[in-house]
C-alpha cells in the first residue's frame, strides 16, 4: 500500500528538495551542469509514494520511460524523491543493482542512467560523518535519472571530469559540517 501525504507533506518534500538543489548543488557548485537546467526549466521533480521496493522500481520505470519519450529541450533530467522507501542507506544501495537492471531490462542501456542521492549516503572507505559524503546528501532519499548524451555534452565541455569530484571536496572541507549546516538544508548530519 502506497504511502499518503497530504498536499503540504508533498509540497514540502519538494520545497526541501529544491531548497537543497539551489543552495548545495547548485550554490556550491557540487554538480557544474546543473544551473542550466534548473534555471531553463528542464528538471522535473517527482515524489513517489511507494513504500516497497517494488513499487517504487515500477515508478522508476514509469519516469525512465516518460523520460526517453519526452523532448530533452523541455525536460533533460528528473528527481525521483521517495520518502517512503530505502531510507535506511545499505538498503538504498542495494538497490541500485536492481535500478541498473531495469534500464537493461527497458533496453534504455546507453540512453539512460540514475545517479544516486540519500540522506545518509557514505562512500566506500569513510566515516560516516566525513563530509566528502555530503556531496551526495540529499533531504530524502532520491534517484537521478539522467539522459547519456546530455553527460558526454557536458563532459565534452570540461576537460577533466575528474576535476568535479576534487573540487566538490575541497569546497566541502573548506565549508565544513558547520558551514553545511548553515545552510539550512533538511538533512541529517
Amino acid at each position: 500500500m502506497p504511502i499518503t501525504l497530504s498536499p503540504e507533506q508533498e509540497a514540502q518534500i519538494q520545497q526541501d528538495t529544491q531548497t537543497w538543489l539551489e543552495r548545495a548543488v547548485i550554490g556550491l557548485n557540487l554538480c557544474p551542469f546543473a544551473k542550466s537546467v534548473h534555471v531553463n526549466g528542464r528538471l522535473r521533480t517527482v515524489v513517489s509514494l511507494a513504500d516497497t521496493p517494488e513499487d517504487l522500481l515500477r515508478d522508476l520505470a514509469r519516469e525512465l520511460l516518460a523520460l526517453r519519450r519526452a523532448d530533452p529541450e523541455e525536460l533533460e533530467t528528473t528527481l525521483l524523491v521517495h520518502p517512503g522507501v530505502l531510507t535506511d542507506f545499505l538498503d538504498f544501495n542495494d538497490f541500485l543493482d536492481a535500478a541498473d537492471g531495469l534500464i537493461d531490462e527497458l533496453e534504455l542501456g546507453g540512453e539512460l542512467q540514475v545517479a544516486s542521492f540519500h540522506p545518509d549516503y557514505q562512500f566506500a572507505g569513510t566515516e560516516l560523518d566525513d563530509i566528502s559524503n555530503f556531496s551526495n546528501r540529499s533531504p530524502y532519499p532520491t534517484l537521478h535519472l539522467l539522459r547519456e548524451d546530455s553527460i558526454e555534452r557536458a563532459a565534452a565541455s570540461m576537460p577533466d571530469t575528474d576535476a568535479i569530484y576534487e573540487a566538490n571536496i575541497a569546497t566541502l572541507e573548506k565549508l565544513g559540517l558547520e558551514g553545511w549546516q548553515a545552510l539550512g538544508l533538511k538533512t541529517r548530519g
